[in-house]
């Protein structure tokens, strides 16, 4: 966020003091920790989708090992190693957001540290409004300090939230040690025009993104009741919770909060689109594998097949009923050679020659 802050400080018509420039600063810091994760976040899903495929063995497990636990922790251990399944890159999108999350939080929450605020590792709590102007805050500055507590975005600070208590609005104006009490420049309702439509969209994207995770699960899951609860949560109660506790987070969180649900929307279409035309081509690179393998029309078959299509036709020739004269076999061409025949053929030829031989000598006599 400092880096950002930095670099949109020299963007024409902005400048450091800008509330633009500071809300750039936090949705770029969301834009790239969201591209970082890019790799694990694809990982996850196809941890997911992997995790999908053997589905039905984790539940045979289950039947057969329900009453051993231990044994089925083994045994399903010895089958996510045999799919090279790995859960924990399933949480690693989510765990490496988290520390962010707080770490933010706590920092946009540390430039005012007035009576009622939130303590700062450096510093002490309960200052007064000059005091917390001139105190640093981690990596950024005094003057750094008082650039954030003056900007305004809509007219509103950006570390300022519904719930903040009047008496530290003293912070976001530019007092000095002899001034008691200066007039706020902005009020109560402004902070909640700016505040309330940004809690609705974190929580509309919240749900949405939750419908699209739903949405692409198999229809074995959902009978699970543990998954169904689950499901309901993710739809409706987190949802509410960024609504209500909205109430209580800077602006710049709820931006950041904003921001973080848009793209994950956004990213799960395209990821998911992705993975899906490549699940369509490997089926596709499947069914001409199987195709290529198949005999062709004319083709000799392959020894199996060679073998039991001539136990077939031997079957079916003793069927046949034989006539009652047979025709004398054709004599060769002179000078060409004679046409191999098939060992049973050959024995098969010489039993009807000599069913011919014994039919002419009962005429004769």
């Amino acid at each position: 966020m400092w880096v950002w802050h930095k670099v949109f400080s020299f963007v024409p018509g902005l400048g450091p003091d800008s509330g633009i420039t500071w809300a750039l600063s936090v949705i770029f810091l969301v834009l790239t920790l969201r591209a970082i994760l890019y790799k694990p976040f694809v990982r996850q899903i196809r941890t997911t989708r992997q995790m999908q495929e053997f589905q039905p063995q984790m539940q045979a497990l289950r039947k057969k090992y329900g009453k051993d636990r231990q044994k089925l922790a083994l045994e399903m251990q010895k089958l996510q190693k045999e799919h090279g399944f790995n859960p924990l890159l399933g949480c690693l999108p989510a765990l490496l957001q988290v520390p962010v999350f707080i770490g933010l939080f706590h920092v946009l929450r540390s430039f005012n540290r007035m009576s009622g605020g939130t303590t700062s590792m450096f510093g002490s709590p309960n200052m007064n409004a000059y005091e917390t102007r001139h105190t640093a805050n981690y990596f950024f500055s005094a003057t750094d300090v008082q650039s954030f507590l003056d900007a305004r975005l809509f007219g509103v600070p950006l570390s300022s939230y519904v719930q903040e208590p009047v008496a530290q609005f003293q912070a976001f104006m530019p007092v000095k040690p002899d001034l008691a009490y200066i007039e706020p420049n902005f009020q109560k309702w402004q902070i909640i025009a700016l505040s309330v439509p940004l809690m609705i969209i974190a929580a509309l994207a919240t749900h949405f993104n939750s419908r699209a995770s739903i949405a692409r699960q198999p229809v074995a899951s959902l009978d699970n009741p543990q998954t169904a609860i689950m499901n309901r949560l993710m739809l409706w109660v987190f949802p509410i919770g960024v609504l209500v506790g909205g109430f209580f987070l800077p602006v710049a969180i709820l931006i950041y909060w904003v921001t973080q649900n848009i793209w994950t929307y956004c990213q799960q279409h395209i990821v998911f689109g992705k993975l899906d035309k490549e699940d369509e081509e490997k089926k596709r690179l499947a069914q001409e594998k199987r195709a290529e393998n198949a005999p062709k029309p004319g083709a000799k078959p392959k020894k199996g097949a060679a073998a039991s299509a001539t136990k077939a036709v031997e079957t079916d020739a003793e069927d046949v009923e034989e006539p009652a004269e047979e025709a004398a076999p054709s004599k060769p061409t002179p000078g060409a050679k004679p046409k191999p025949q098939h060992p049973s053929a050959n024995a098969r030829q010489q039993q009807r020659n000599q069913q011919q031989r014994n039919r002419n000598r009962k005429r004769k006599r």
